[in-house]
């Protein structure tokens, strides 16, 4: 078992080292949000417009309907997505592959809204190794991801994770600012109490299913300021306006990455 305050330091130097985002938390709804995903893993790709709600209300996110949603490639690949309800638009035969920039246009509304995002080149996920340690007499657990970051500089990965079959997703962020070149030496920690009845306070025997993105650098932005609003969970995609790399407004993302998952259970 690692010395707690070995890890704990870890994480303050590792942390240290990312800039503070100053964050505008608007109060209002009614913005349109965009949440779009295309990965190096087969189609098909999902882009949902929804509206916005104020985040002192229930996050129940009005669907839009009738958006015409385009992507595009910088090999000449193009694609008009078709409506699959809930205000999703999925497409049919487009191919995502690392090394391409991808061009999202949307016109809902009677307003244009494009962004762009390039896949990074995938860093392998060998793997997940368990840890854990005991604090105020309660018991945590954590899992290293496995992977060693390529030697150049400023790479960027999002990681998230289930536990057993409940849906509520935990999102992580890392940078190499620190750990360039290096195998990585950064858990991922796993809630150890379910007092306000959204958390599973892990046991042995859970399953964890983790996911591992590698991202670019305005999708790293975006997570980061998403875990300062929402108090370092994954809680929600959108509760308020991080930064966006989607023109005109528009709240929410589009990301261009790469995907690996594993699953470990505990032991």
């Amino acid at each position: 078992m690692k010395n707690i305050f070995f890890i704990i330091l870890s994480l303050f130097l590792l942390n240290s080292c990312e800039k503070e985002i100053d964050l505008d938390l608007d109060n209002q709804g009614g913005n349109i949000v965009i949440e779009g995903n295309i990965t190096d893993q087969a189609g098909p790709y999902i882009v949902r417009i929804t509206k916005s709600v104020a985040f002192t209300q229930n996050n129940q996110y009005p669907a839009v309907t009738g958006a015409e949603v385009v992507l595009s490639d910088n090999t000449g690949q193009t694609e008009t997505l078709q409506y699959a309800g809930d205000g999703k638009y999925q497409t049919t035969n487009f191919i995502g592959a690392s090394g391409r920039t991808y061009t999202l246009k949307v016109q809902a509304e009677g307003q244009q809204y494009t962004a762009q995002s390039t896949m990074p080149a995938a860093v392998a996920f060998d793997g997940l190794t368990q840890d854990s340690f005991v604090f105020g007499g309660e018991t945590t657990y954590t899992l290293l991801p496995v992977f060693t970051d390529p030697n150049a500089l400023g790479n960027r990965y999002l990681f998230n994770f289930t536990i057993n079959d409940k849906p509520k997703k935990t999102f992580e962020v890392f940078s190499d600012n620190v750990n360039n070149g290096l195998v990585n030496q950064r858990p991922l920690f796993l809630p150890n109490n379910d007092e306000d009845g959204n958390s599973h306070k892990v046991v042995v025997g859970d399953t964890i299913h983790v996911e591992m993105q590698c991202i670019d650098n305005n999708i790293f932005t975006y997570y980061s300021a998403l875990l300062q609003i929402t108090g370092d969970n994954g809680g929600g995609v959108t509760p308020s306006n991080p930064p966006s790399n989607i023109s005109n407004g528009a709240l929410g993302y589009f990301s261009a990455h790469t995907l690996s998952k594993k699953s470990f259970v505990i032991q």
